[in-house]
């Protein structure tokens, strides 16, 4: 082995198996934070969607919450909040609470899509989500996590966050956000798991755009975090078999099936061929397989990308099987 071991991390949506309730798959998602902390993974992130009857990440703050009080030394944040659902003086606030409650563990990763509809964003009340109004309020809660506490654009304070500096990072799939991280001087969090094109190009928009000047600057050198879907089973074949679910997961977004995790199935059962097709475009970064191959193939995603980090994305619709995962995982990863 030639490739260092990146920091492993996980991000959750909260996924309602089919047959299970929203009760079962926030416990489940509990368990799986606590499992990721006693193996060593560094992050677990919980995204930020809307209007979606399958996922449970909506109240991102409160999951975070829910999984720092129940976890000892891994670090729980967003991945993301959608910035131009909240008000940012709002997400000081909440955060800088977190960071009071669990200081040094407390991660912000901020985007700048609603993660929902348009009908949906509306009735969140968005604000602008034009590249100078997310620069601006990052800028603000730069100033509002900083130890004056506060706001650069008006001389208010968010309270419990004056001085907890809450590390900001940008999500993205574009090299606008690529580009919009590297100048403000910010680590970088592309979403390659459902968004892989361009991802080369991204990465060099970042990279390249990387400066120090900004006053939102927290890195003295670019630092990228690396989306990858990941199923570890003790073969191949059942690896194979169990990813079915997230294919067909991804199959039913795009025609608006509104149905929870799918049990898995034979591979040439998801869809017809030009949907699986589709299906592997869209989910190519991926590590499926073995804790051998996933190993092969998440060092070579980082050969690739030099990323600083990987986060892991992992839908099963048996939670005992996401467990595994986790666990086979870090066996050959740590």
């Amino acid at each position: 082995m030639t490739t260092p071991h990146v920091p492993l991390n996980v991000l959750d949506l909260v996924s309602v198996s089919d047959g299970s309730t929203m009760a079962d798959a926030i416990a489940s998602s509990m368990a799986a934070a606590e499992l990721a902390d006693e193996l060593g993974y560094s992050r677990v992130w919980y995204a930020e969607h809307h209007n979606t009857q399958h996922l449970g990440a909506t109240a991102t703050a409160l999951l975070i919450a829910q999984a720092a009080g129940r976890t000892e030394r891994i670090r729980v944040g967003s991945g993301g909040i959608m910035l131009p659902n909240h008000a940012p003086l709002q997400v000081a606030e909440s955060f800088g609470t977190l960071a009071q409650l669990h200081p040094g563990r407390i991660d912000l990763g901020l985007g700048r899509a609603p993660g929902t509809d348009q009908l949906t964003a509306q009735l969140l009340n968005r604000s602008g989500s034009d590249a100078q109004s997310f620069a601006n309020s990052l800028y603000d809660l730069t100033g509002w996590f900083g130890d004056e506490g506060r706001a650069h654009s008006a001389p208010v304070t968010a309270g419990p966050a004056t001085g907890t500096h809450v590390p900001l990072w940008v999500l993205g799939s574009t090299v606008n956000g690529a580009s919009i991280a590297g100048q403000l001087g910010l680590p970088f969090a592309v979403a390659s798991h459902f968004a892989p094109a361009g991802l080369d190009e991204i990465l060099e928009v970042y990279r390249s755009s990387f400066s120090t000047d900004a006053p939102t600057a927290q890195l003295t050198e670019p630092r990228v975090m690396v989306g990858v879907n990941v199923v570890v089973a003790p073969t191949d074949e059942e690896a194979v078999r169990l990813w079915t679910t997230a294919q067909r997961m991804f199959l039913d977004v795009r025609s608006g099936n509104r149905r929870g995790l799918q049990p898995p199935t034979e591979p040439e059962e998801v869809g017809g061929e030009h949907e699986r097709r589709f299906a592997d475009s869209m989910l190519s970064i991926n590590a499926i397989g073995s804790p051998d191959t996933a190993v092969r193939e998440l060092e070579a995603l980082v050969d690739r990308t030099g990323a600083d980090e990987l986060i892991t994305v992992t839908y099963c619709h048996d939670p005992a099987d996401r467990l595994r995962s986790l666990k086979l995982l870090a066996g050959s990863w740590f």
